[in-house]
């Protein structure tokens, strides 16, 4: 009984306080083994010393883990060097911070980044379109499919090409809202000033009515398709390009200088484009060109437009007018005799469609003279009209039917007009200058 009540002695005093020493643990386990080899052991004392095994057999366990984790962490220290280097120490799952021992220490991309996040908290995402070439896209859930037509921008050589016909067709109708709509459909991009400078360009080479025309058509796009500053680059480039259009029209600094100055009085120049040429132009014709224009303009005070600076082009003219110039022409004539400088005024009133008028003009002034010298003369001017084709067949014949419709009542005021007809239809005859069939029809007396 003393060996039984020193042992349960021992045995609270070393639970309780879990301290153990080698010595007392080998001298309880003899005891133990004496008490079991005499039997003495109640079941009591036998189920009290198995758990006393089996914490035994935990502790030495936890002993020997710890010391294998003080070792590795010895060897890891001794390898690595800093003991506080993030890279010494084992990598932990599941781990945001960086491992490659750089930054602060804070999260990735703020914490907006990883698996399933949509971002950091608070944020707000703006709508986004689908792109065409989204595979998810799909053109009926977009709603309405609307097709815009694209007009590619025309470089220097196409624009040339496409605007001469443009001109030359604006020439023949002379419609500026025609070129308008035209010019519309094009791209001309940042070439646009260079129309107007194409179309003065053109006009050069033609009649002074094709000037005419341009005039007003530049005076037309102003504030529609073209700006102010755009024909004052058009103007700057055919400045700059005088000495080769003096190849072609030798008047063209004249011309030139009257086009800046109907210009800038139809208001499609700005007043102060002369002003910053003054004393800074090399060139002597664009400053002759300039000088023009000077002087056109100082002779109109009250800047009224230079409407007359081309003079009255062709059919544009009202048919009085061209009935007076006509007749002015034709008296200028029987009194110089200078056959040249009639035919150079007939073609500067650009009105071949009306020469018809000129010969029914010129045989009423035959049948209203006396002597024989105004049929003489009138007979050479119509003969060298024909020769040299500035009036057509079909003219001559109408000036003349009309005169035979006219005939009875032109023989009201001049009793004579049968006979003085008579005899300058067959002096025209002779000469060439009508058919026989219109010498036939021509109406007597007696008819």
């Amino acid at each position: 009984m003393a060996t039984e009540v020193e042992t349960w002695n021992s045995v609270q005093k070393h639970e309780g306080v879990f301290s153990f020493d080698n010595n007392a643990e080998l001298d309880e386990d003899e005891a133990a083994l004496e008490a079991e080899v005499n039997g003495n052991w109640t079941p009591q004392e036998k189920a009290l010393h198995e758990a006393r095994l089996k914490a035994k057999a935990k502790r030495r366990v936890r002993k020997s883990s710890s010391r294998s984790e003080s070792l590795s962490e010895s060897l890891s220290g001794e390898l690595a060097g800093d003991p506080n280097s993030p890279k010494g120490k084992a990598p932990v799952p599941n781990d945001r911070k960086s491992r490659a021992g750089k930054g602060r220490g804070l999260p990735k991309k703020g914490g907006a980044g990883g698996k399933g996040v949509w971002g950091a908290a608070g944020m707000v995402y703006e709508v986004e379109e689908l792109d065409i070439k989204d595979p998810n896209y799909d053109a009926i859930e977009q709603g309405d499919t609307v097709y815009a037509t694209v007009v590619p921008e025309l470089d220097e050589k196409e624009l040339e090409k496409t605007v001469n016909p443009i001109v030359q067709e604006y020439f023949e109708h002379g419609d500026t809202k025609e070129v308008q709509m035209l010019l519309k459909e094009l791209n001309l991009g940042h070439h646009k000033y260079e129309f107007s400078s194409l179309a003065v360009s053109l006009s050069l080479e033609g009649k002074a009515s094709h000037r005419e025309l341009t005039s007003r058509l530049l005076r037309d796009l102003v504030g529609k398709e073209l700006s102010e500053s755009d024909m004052a680059r058009a103007f700057d480039k055919i400045l700059k390009e005088l000495p080769d259009l003096m190849l072609d029209t030798p008047e063209a600094p004249q011309m030139l200088g009257q086009f800046i100055a109907r210009a800038i009085a139809d208001h499609a120049l700005p007043m102060s484009f002369l002003d910053r040429y003054k004393g800074k132009v090399a060139c002597d014709y664009a400053r002759a060109a300039l000088d023009r224009a000077a002087v056109l303009l100082s002779m109109k005070r009250e800047m009224v437009r230079l409407d007359n600076v081309w003079g009255v082009g062709g059919g544009l003219r009202p048919v009085k007018h061209l009935v007076k110039e006509m007749n002015l022409l034709l008296k200028e004539y029987l009194v110089s005799g200078e056959v040249t400088e009639a035919e150079r005024c007939l073609r500067d009133l650009e009105v071949p469609h009306f020469h018809h008028e000129l010969v029914y003009e010129a045989v009423v002034m035959v049948l209203e003279s006396y002597g024989d010298t105004a049929i003489k003369m009138m007979c050479q001017l119509l003969q060298s009209f024909w020769k040299t084709g500035l009036i057509t067949v079909d003219q001559m014949n109408r000036g003349f039917q009309r005169v035979y419709d006219e005939l009875p009542e032109i023989n009201v005021d001049v009793p004579h007009a049968h006979t003085i007809m008579e005899s300058f239809v067959d002096l025209c005859y002779q000469e060439s200058v009508i058919t026989k069939q219109l010498r036939d029809t021509c109406p007597s007396r007696g008819a």
